[in-house]
């Protein structure tokens, strides 16, 4: 006969594996789902356009941001974090990406969701750069899991313009 302490490592041992075999399960699942998220954005005010004592250039902006993201919901998901960004070329950066807003978005009912909300992060670049500039809002979201791999994408508006003169 086996002592308790083997049949006892037996056990856990197995547990764990069928454990572990569920989380890879659950995992290999989320990539049979089809996402098809949906987002509008609109600028609906330029609040301040300045440029500062040091040369930067500052925007204020108030935005209409729309979204549907509930199907990146699946049973794995734990979260997202989604995130919209001001997007832009300089000749000195090819890529420019500056934050405006963002949110953490718990369950899936809380995912289709329009808000009226000024920029939560100031939309300022180093120089002179923003007059007449046209720029991308973009996006982004991080679908944080229950088990497995973080997923992340984002959806390109593109099509918005900065003023030639300051406010």
């Amino acid at each position: 006969m086996h002592s308790f302490g083997y049949r006892a490592n037996a056990l856990l041992t197995f547990s764990l594996t069928i454990l572990a075999l569920m989380c890879v399960i659950a995992s290999v699942s989320d990539n049979f789902n089809t996402i098809t998220p949906t987002a509008s954005v609109k600028v609906l005010n330029i609040n301040r356009f300045t440029k500062k004592s040091n040369g930067d250039d500052e925007v204020g902006v108030t935005l209409d941001i729309s979204a549907n993201l509930q199907s990146l919901f699946t049973w794995n998901t734990k979260q997202v974090f989604v995130f919209l960004a001001a997007e832009y070329s300089t000749p000195k950066n090819p890529l420019n990406q500056v934050s405006l807003w963002d949110g953490i978005i718990p369950a899936k009912e809380d995912a289709h969701f329009s808000i009226k909300t000024k920029n939560k992060y100031k939309f300022v670049d180093q120089g002179s750069n923003l007059r007449g500039r046209d720029f991308n809002l973009t996006l982004h979201w991080h679908v944080m899991p229950k088990t497995g791999k973080m997923f992340a994408d984002k959806l390109v508006l593109p099509g918005f313009r900065l003023p030639e003169f300051y406010r």
